[in-house]
């Protein structure tokens, strides 16, 4: 079977051709410096998300491996994320076997939910988020994080209240007297390092700069890239060094699992520990229902992230409904080597794309070094410093914080902070779930009163050559639909009692969607006019505007003029059949097609902006 019938069933393999040594000692660089960044920080997340730390690892290898055979974009890394860590860790407190098995079910679950988005091609549905929404759960579940750290960081031993915001900030102030200063020293510190150590990547090499130069530009990058494994590394040597001598100064991770995980099927039923220390069993619905909305909105919140990093590195050739299929297979396959949520990671994408990744065949070598870690090194896991590791995660949901959104919205669109905020504030109170839920509501609520009461532009003119007077009214949107019917008859009822019972003229031609609602509400509006002596006319209606009212209002008729120089024969037509038939009273006005193409222009002698909104 040649090459272009595997890619067919493997995207992937598109890589292969004219893959040369270049591009797999490139391949292999980036994927070596990105698992350096991806050891701690898999371990790191695995606490975050309540699970033990090798979690983290089996989280870690074979999201890559799927990404290079379906993905798009070379620089993209799937792996544990920050953001559906804290999202998982909602659900893995009920003791017993429960917390590993619920996130693997959510994993498997979530890829199947990613899944049915990308035949469906539903992946137009993170569209609904805005940017001030995401700025607001994004900078939300970044101080949730944050927060969720300080106990390891401070090596306060106390059990938590409960898992949320306001929960974890009391615990920590009402045990502020059980800090232990060993351990808060090397957390802080170690906060201090990796954001020192960070900015040394603004240090340029110059493009004229001698070979040595380079050479030391080269070494740095690879210093501060590799930050966080360094450290990890100097804090466990020196825990381990302390233990040899008795000495126990921090709080230290524990026994990691050592082995690569046994394929098997996600677990439909587990159990867990009621009040009072009894083991229950939870059946395959009970675990759905716990789950609940999670099912939905960390697929969701997973497909975001991963097109946001694929556009950016890859621009507009990449395929979201592929991208989709690749990081919903790479759950579903996790969740059978006991994985739990996985999506593109930006920090550990902009890692591979800065060490010169070529294809996504760098995440194999990612995934490689993982599994080597999980075979050779995990005894050696359990002297790394819990403080050490939440400084880790600390550093890096700091630039989470979009407070830089705040001042450009504040200037320009100042109505879109709102949603934000409503986001950000139930995030932190409530939880993350609703917040963001609320943020889409607020802006969906705002989209619908813009449905809803639509702004309405009313003039008064005056066509030139024959001096008639009339009301023009422009909507400033493209569309009508039901929700407004009710509010432009009101509105232009308004206008007729404020401007007596000269001729409405609706201008069409910006319009281009009029449901049927909005048709028959226009056909009786033009009734209710007629019976008040006034006329209705509209200006350079769509044919799909035309045909809408045909089969809406038929045989009912409105005048139309396809152009500001017929309006001027509709409306002298009009004014004459007036004046003819001004003493039958209740006789409707007649109509007739437009009769000719004058050129004469409409002068505007007296003119009003009148904004109905205002």
């Amino acid at each position: 079977m040649g090459l272009s019938h595997v890619e067919k069933v493997i995207p992937g393999a598109r890589w292969l051709r004219g893959y040369n040594v270049e591009y797999a000692v490139s391949d292999l660089i980036a994927g070596i410096t990105v698992g350096l960044t991806l050891l701690p920080q898999g371990l790191a997340y695995a606490t975050l998300a309540g699970l033990p730390p090798q979690y983290g690892l089996y989280s870690s290898f074979i999201g890559g491996m799927v990404y290079a055979c379906l993905g798009g974009c070379p620089e993209v890394n799937i792996g544990p994320t920050a953001l559906l860590s804290l999202m998982t860790s909602r659900h893995t407190s009920l003791g017993g076997a429960s917390g590993p098995h619920l996130a693997i079910l959510l994993c498997f679950l979530g890829g199947i939910v990613e899944l049915i988005m990308a035949l469906l091609r539903l992946g137009s549905l993170v569209d609904l988020l805005s940017i001030a929404v995401i700025a607001g759960f994004t900078s939300a579940t970044a101080i949730i994080i944050g927060c969720s750290q300080l106990k390891s960081l401070l090596g306060i031993t106390a059990k938590s209240s409960g898992s949320g915001f306001l929960p974890t900030l009391y615990t920590v102030f009402t045990n502020l007297d059980k800090i232990r200063y060993t351990d808060a020293v090397l957390g802080f510190s170690s906060i201090f390092i990796l954001l020192a150590v960070r900015k040394l990547k603004d240090i340029k090499t110059p493009e004229n700069a001698s070979k040595s130069r380079r050479m030391l530009g080269g070494a740095l990058w690879l210093f501060t890239t590799a930050r966080n494994a360094l450290l990890v590394f100097v804090s466990s040597f020196a825990a381990y060094m302390a233990s040899q001598r008795g000495s126990s100064p921090f709080i230290l991770t524990g026994t990691v699992k050592s082995g690569i995980p046994d394929f098997q099927l996600p677990p439909f039923e587990t159990t867990v520990v009621n009040g009072n220390g009894t083991t229950i069993d939870m059946n395959f619905t009970e675990m759905v229902s716990e789950l609940g909305a999670s099912i939905v909105l960390v697929p969701i919140i997973a497909v975001l992230g991963n097109v946001a990093i694929s556009k950016a590195f890859g621009g507009s050739g990449i395929d979201p409904t592929r991208e989709l299929v690749a990081l919903s297979l790479s759950n579903v396959v996790g969740s059978l080597f006991q994985s739990y949520p996985v999506t593109g990671s930006f920090s550990r994408s902009a890692v591979n794309h800065a060490s010169g990744v070529r294809t996504p065949i760098g995440g194999i070598y990612t995934g490689l070094l993982v599994l080597l870690a999980l075979s050779v090194l995990t005894p050696y896991f359990q002297f790394i410093p819990k403080a050490t590791l939440s400084a880790v995660i600390i550093s890096a949901v700091i630039f989470m914080i979009e407070y830089e959104v705040i001042r450009p919205l504040w200037r320009c669109s100042r109505r879109e902070l709102l949603p934000g905020a409503v986001t950000f504030i139930l995030s932190l109170l409530v939880g993350v779930e609703i917040g963001l839920l609320a943020g889409v509501a607020v802006d969906v609520a705002f989209l619908v009163h813009r449905a809803a009461r639509p702004n309405l532009m009313v003039e008064r003119c005056t066509t030139m050559s024959s001096d008639i007077e009339f009301l023009i009214i422009r909507p400033r949107y493209s569309l009508i639909y039901f929700p407004a019917t009710e509010y432009i008859r009101i509105e232009i009822l308004n206008a007729t009692k404020k401007h007596r019972d000269i001729p409405i003229v609706l201008d069409c031609r910006n319009l281009h969607e009029f449901d049927f609602t909005a048709a028959r509400g226009l056909g009786s509006l033009y009734k209710e006019l007629q019976a008040k002596k006034v006329t209705l006319v509209l200006l350079g209606p769509s044919e799909e505007i035309e045909h809408v009212l045909k089969e809406a209002i038929a045989p009912t008729v409105i005048p139309s003029a396809d152009s500001e120089s017929d309006l001027e024969s509709v409306l002298q037509e009009i004014v004459s059949e007036t004046k003819e038939l001004k003493d039958v009273a209740g006789t409707p006005l007649l109509t007739r097609p437009i009769i000719q193409d004058n050129q004469n222009e409409i002068h505007q002698r007296k003119s009003h902006d009148i904004d109905i909104n205002n």
